[in-house]
C-alpha cells in the first residue's frame, strides 16, 4: 500500500527526531518549520522545555511577511544566529523535522552557520 505524502513526512519526522534524541549531549535544538507561505526556527532548550529564541517570516519589522522564498529563508537564518548569540548559544543540532534538506531548508542552515551558529 502506497503511503500517502503526510505519512512520509511524519515518518521522516519521527526519525530526525529520534536521531536527535540518541545523540543529544545537552544542546540546543535549532527546529524548522516550513509552510507555504512562511518559515520560522526556534532555538529550543528540550531539557527545561523552554524556547530560548525565535524568527520567523510573520515577524513584521523582518520585513518578510508572507514570504516564504530563499531569500527570506537566508534572512531568517541571519537572524536566528544573531538571536542566538545574544541568548549565549552558540552551539546547536539542526532539526529539519521532515522536510528534505535543500533549497530553503538548506538556505537557513547555510545562513545559520554564516551567521556564527556552529550547527
Amino acid at each position: 500500500m502506497a503511503n500517502s505524502k503526510r505519512q512520509l513526512f511524519l515518518k521522516r519526522r519521527l526519525r530526525v527526531r529520534n536521531k536527535l534524541r540518541k545523540v543529544n549531549v545537552g544542546l540546543a535544538r535549532l527546529s524548522v518549520h516550513r509552510s507555504s507561505k512562511n518559515i520560522s526556527v526556534q532555538l529550543i532548550d528540550d531539557v527545561n522545555g523552554v524556547t530560548l529564541a525565535s524568527a520567523s517570516t510573520l515577524e513584521k519589522d523582518l520585513g518578510l511577511v508572507g514570504k516564504n522564498n530563499v531569500e527570506a529563508a537566508t534572512k531568517i537564518g541571519v537572524t536566528i544566529a544573531e538571536r542566538a548569540k545574544k541568548a549565549g548559544i552558540s552551539e546547536a543540532q539542526f532539526d529539519r523535522g521532515g522536510f528534505l534538506f535543500h533549497g530553503r531548508i538548506k538556505a537557513l542552515a547555510d545562513a545559520a552557520r554564516e551567521g556564527g551558529l556552529k550547527i
